[in-house]
């Protein structure tokens, strides 16, 4: 696990954006923080890294993004699902919604808000960034891989 002190959202981006040099596709980042941590921010370092056009909002009414890449990343990812579990009532109701099917493109990088909503799902294999307020306008940034 590391540790990282963010100083600004772009800081917060710029850790994304190392971060997804070392993600090959088909990974899963299981995105942790309260609100206004800073979540979002770092999905949208990701896709600015891999080559997405901004703006980025959070899929919170429409549960999730699909960003698709005509030339796929150095790591071979050519889609992004950006979700969002936040309205998740059940974890059924996540995965009648194709989130399977998301997490097995090998050509995919899904990148989730909120997944302690929907922990019963959650593939054994994720990498999980903790997001925390420390104050105003620094963020402690963790990340964790399991298996």
């Amino acid at each position: 696990m590391s540790e990282i002190i963010s100083r600004s959202e772009e800081e917060t981006k710029s850790i994304a954006a190392e971060l997804v040099t070392r993600l090959p596709a088909g990974s899963v980042v299981a995105l942790r923080g309260d609100l206004g941590a800073g979540k979002t921010a770092f999905a949208s370092g990701i896709l600015t890294a891999l080559g997405a056009v901004g703006p980025f909002q959070s899929p919170t009414f429409v549960i999730m993004h699909r960003y698709d890449f005509a030339l796929p990343s150095p790591q071979g990812i050519r889609r992004i699902y950006h979700i969002d579990a936040y309205r998740i009532n059940a974890s059924d109701d996540l995965a009648r919604l194709g989130f399977e099917e998301w997490i097995s493109d090998p050509e995919g990088l899904v990148l989730l808000e909120w997944p302690e909503r929907v922990e019963s799902i959650l593939p054994k294999k994720i990498v999980t960034v903790s997001i925390e307020t420390v104050s105003e306008t620094e963020r402690g940034i963790s990340v964790c891989d399991s298996e």
